[in-house]
């Protein structure tokens, strides 16, 4: 036993020194960001440093630590480099006041901008949060393909029985995948007692998932199909749903049905509730490039090598309005923001997004770091961007049309 000790302690003592000349090895950017990191699980009201720090590693904090691995493709898709795209604005100051980590452009299928800010690069994974919503989304349109949903119109308990008895009583997955439930739910990033600050440190009772035991005490407020509002806690039961009809995670699941057949080059990973299971409407990790197959994996109708992942007519649902949010000429699909031109997008706090247009077959990904969650001038100047890039587009294509 003292002879193990004294190898065991060695060995500490040896990984010790390791670990030290690792850590003096790194530069100082990279030491300051490894300080900054968070010790405690609050996104919402981290400091600005916490989150340059973090939006990179949530995989590799201590008090986030649990997530569930997606293995890329053995054949990455080819991202072609084409011709920078001309645009009308100065992407260094669009960056710098975005915070931005990183912006990408594929625009015909080849990578017409992509520029990196905040030290990050494109080996790295940032996160998605509620990006995250249309990748979920997805998954539910190959899971009705596969058969394991019947039906949108299925209510959810046919899925989750634990819900019966709950407001969630009659709500069918279709008024889940739009935000139509009618049932109360408090999305105030800027509130530490809003629902969406305090579902994932639930105490479930034992045995139960710590999300349904949270969404079953939530009261109706309206009937169920009759208004839209914006629901995390949802696309987290949307997630669940499509785990407990595939009989798969599922991060297993989006590996075996995205990102190993539409040709992912990185490792992603996603972070698991203190039950378990994927937390769906957030927390995918993903390098930047491979958000952008997946924007052009969405753009060329969710094929591969031809062959759909989706029902046919999928797409044209999830990504136009089935829901009025209240903007005009915009809306809500299948857990994506709709716009009535056609285009349509998927969007995170902080000023994450994926921007698709299929007319100008675009695609923009951001990733960013906003000053707050919610930043209007912020997402105002982002959809400037986005209008400057389709000018752009058409100022190529208007020679070719004469």
């Amino acid at each position: 036993m003292k002879t193990f000790a004294r190898v065991v302690g060695g060995g500490l003592v040896v990984l010790g020194l390791a670990l030290g000349a690792l850590w003096f090895s790194l530069d100082p950017d990279t030491r300051g960001l490894l300080r900054a990191l968070p010790t405690n699980r609050d996104v919402l009201f981290w400091s600005q440093a916490q989150r340059d720090a973090a939006f990179r590693a949530m995989d590799r904090i201590p008090v986030l630590v649990r997530w569930h691995t997606i293995t890329p493709s053995a054949t990455p898709r080819p991202l072609p480099p084409g011709p920078p795209l001309a645009l009308d604005v100065d992407v260094d100051a669009f960056m710098a006041a975005q915070r931005s980590a990183a912006l990408l452009i594929v625009q015909g299928g080849r990578l017409r901008l992509e520029r990196y800010g905040l030290g990050f690069g494109a080996q790295g994974r940032w996160t998605s949060f509620s990006v995250a919503k249309s990748f979920t989304s997805t998954l539910v349109g190959a899971a009705v393909r596969d058969g394991a949903i019947r039906s949108l119109d299925d209510k959810l308990t046919r899925y989750i029985p634990e819900m019966k008895g709950s407001a969630y009583d009659e709500v069918s997955v279709r008024q889940l995948l739009t935000m139509t439930s009618g049932v109360r739910w408090n999305e105030d990033y800027r509130d530490p007692n809003s629902d969406v600050a305090r579902f994932n440190e639930h105490q479930p009772e034992p045995g139960s998932d710590a999300l349904v035991s949270y969404m079953r005490t939530l009261p109706r407020e309206a009937p169920a199909g009759t208004r839209w509002h914006y629901s995390t806690g949802e696309t987290n039961l949307v997630g669940i749903l499509v785990s407990r009809a595939t009989g798969k995670p599922l991060a297993q699941y989006l590996q075996e049905k995205v990102w190993q057949p539409a040709g992912m080059e990185r490792p992603a990973t996603w972070l698991l509730s203190k039950t378990g299971q994927e937390i769906s409407g957030c927390c995918l990790q993903a390098a930047p490039r491979d958000f952008a197959r997946f924007g052009q994996f969405i753009l060329d109708g969710a094929r591969v090598n031809g062959q759909p992942v989706v029902p046919d007519d999928w797409l044209a649902n999830a990504t136009t309005r089935q829901a009025d949010i209240g903007r005009p000429g915009s809306g809500y699909g299948y857990q994506w923001w709709t716009r009535d031109d056609g285009s349509f997008g998927a969007r995170g706090i902080f000023g994450q997004g994926i921007f698709i247009d299929p007319k100008r077959q675009l695609v923009i990904v951001f990733n960013a770091d906003w000053p707050s969650a919610q930043d209007a001038q912020a997402a105002a100047a982002r959809e400037s961007f986005f209008r400057a890039a389709q000018r752009a587009v058409d100022a190529e294509t208007a020679p070719q049309r004469q």
